[in-house]
């Protein structure tokens, strides 16, 4: 009997053991719910945060042309968006950061945050697409840009706009530039910009009469901000991606530049070790063909003749607006490319930026909607991007060009976009991407028939810094057509 119900109990135990078996397979077969990996976390960002913050430095003696500025304190202004997780990021997913570094003209919060105009939102927004892709993306205005550094002695100063031509007879002085130079720094702008508002009718000499800045000058700011991204960041492989459009294509390729001379920069192996992969955006390059058909080629290093004499460039409302210039200008070409409203966003977003300029010129900036106001930039000394930095360098590389880039060479097989990546001979991983229906703004254009290059930007950006390739490619040629339709390059 006790035998019995000792074998009884026995087979009891296992059929209770087997149940308890099977419910816990059960509940580890249910699918789970759509964003967590498990109880108290998230696979995906379930919103984004951005923030602006400074880092302060003291300039380095013998780093800026114009040493009255050797060791006064400066700060860069960072523009972050970062991606949030409500219930904290899931152990598996990783984390990824991005360096944004903008063009000669337009801050980094109106290019890389650009509000959408019809509903104040992101959808243009290069920062928030990456962010809620579960990037952390970190966009500097570089120094003499946005809320950065400017110097009362530098661009603060109406002075310092250009002067007439020299050689001539004035009691205020003159100026000179190279032929290069003269394509974006324009003499004369204190007559023809500022007589009236702030310089109340009369021309005033320079309180500094050299370029704002050289190449190297923004190298050193680029390192700072990888370095603080990296520390703010924290992801997983240490490193950064950078992302450089039109001239910052230029301090992109500069920073890579492993043989760069210049002491006062940090080991350039160390800074190029911080990062994983590289984008170019409409990038400048070493070659300009000049108005009279001179091809001018970009130096290595800085030349040492033919400077700008001044430190201040203006730029007004047309000038930001010639962004969108296309190559081709039948208005029937490229239907629903400029989005409505973007031009004026573009416009308000870089005066909220500069609080001093936008009150400069014949009719002040009034707010949203107002076409006034004057943008201040850098002049500088141009150098350090051409064939012999690019083939040097080694990092996973995206070109992207846009073929209606009415600022860069868009000629068929020797375009600026692919002659860098003609020229990245060193790159075991390269990939060229031409939009045909896109311009010198495609990161915020659309289309009737689809999305939009930004769109595609913004989804090309995220692959490349993800996984290293474009379409699930890691190396090629391709074509984006008026479509949106892709195809590899002939």
């Amino acid at each position: 009997m006790t035998t019995t119900r000792t074998n009884y109990l026995r087979a009891l135990l296992v059929l209770l053991l087997a149940a308890a078996v099977a419910a816990v397979v059960l509940v580890l077969a249910q699918p789970k719910p759509a964003g967590a990996q498990s109880t108290g976390c998230d696979e995906e960002p379930t919103s984004v945060a951005a923030e602006d913050y400074w880092l302060r430095f003291k300039v380095p003696t013998g780093l800026m042309p114009d040493s009255q500025f050797d060791e006064r304190p400066a700060k860069l202004q960072v523009h972050r968006i970062r991606p949030v997780y409500a219930n904290g990021k899931c152990p598996s997913v990783s984390t990824k950061a991005a360096v944004l570094i903008h063009g000669r003209t337009i801050p980094a919060p109106a290019l890389f945050d650009l509000r959408e105009p019809a509903t104040g939102g992101g959808d243009l927004s290069v920062q928030e697409a990456l962010a809620r892709a579960g990037i952390d993306t970190f966009a500097p205005s570089l120094l003499g840009y946005g809320n950065s550094t400017r110097f009362d002695e530098g661009l603060n100063d109406p002075g310092n706009a250009s002067l007439r031509e020299c050689p001539g007879e004035y009691p205020e002085g003159c100026d000179s530039i190279n032929p290069l130079a003269r394509l974006i720094n324009l003499l004369d702008q204190q007559g023809e910009m500022l007589l009236n508002n702030p310089l109340a009718g009369e021309r005033r000499a320079h309180s500094s009469k050299f370029r704002f800045a050289r190449t190297d000058v923004w190298v050193r700011d680029i390192d700072q901000v990888i370095d603080d991204a990296i520390d703010r960041a924290e992801p997983d492989d240490k490193k950064v991606a950078l992302v450089g459009y039109s001239l910052g294509g230029q301090f992109v390729g500069r920073t890579l530049y492993a043989n760069n001379p210049n002491k006062l920069l940090e080991k350039r192996s160390k800074v190029i070790a911080k990062v994983s992969r590289v984008v170019f955006l409409n990038s400048v390059f070493g070659i300009t063909k000049l108005p009279n058909g001179t091809i001018v080629e970009e130096q290595t290093e800085e030349p040492n003749t033919d400077r700008p004499t001044f430190p201040l460039t203006l730029t007004d409302r047309d000038g930001s607006d010639a962004s969108w210039t296309p190559v081709n200008t039948d208005p029937q070409a490229c239907p629903g490319r400029v989005i409505d409203g973007t031009k004026q966003q573009v416009w308000d977003q870089t005066m909220e930026q500069d609080t001093v300029g936008s009150q400069w010129g014949t009719s002040p900036w009034s707010g949203s909607g107002s076409t006034g106001g004057l943008n201040r930039t850098p002049t500088f000394s141009r150098y350090g991007w051409n064939k012999d930095v690019a083939k040097q360098m080694s990092k996973p590389t995206l070109v992207i060009q846009g073929l209606q880039d009415g600022i860069l060479s868009t000629t068929t097989g020797t375009g600026t976009g692919r002659t860098i990546y003609n020229s990245l001979t060193s790159t075991p991983n390269k990939v060229l991407v031409e939009v045909e229906c896109a311009s010198h703004a495609l990161m915020w254009e659309g289309a009737d028939s689809w999305a939009g290059p930004h769109d595609m930007f913004n989804k090309a950006l995220i692959e490349w810094i993800k996984s290293g390739t474009f379409n699930g490619a890691a190396n090629g040629q391709f074509i984006v057509d008026e479509g949106g339709g892709t195809s590899a390059a002939p």
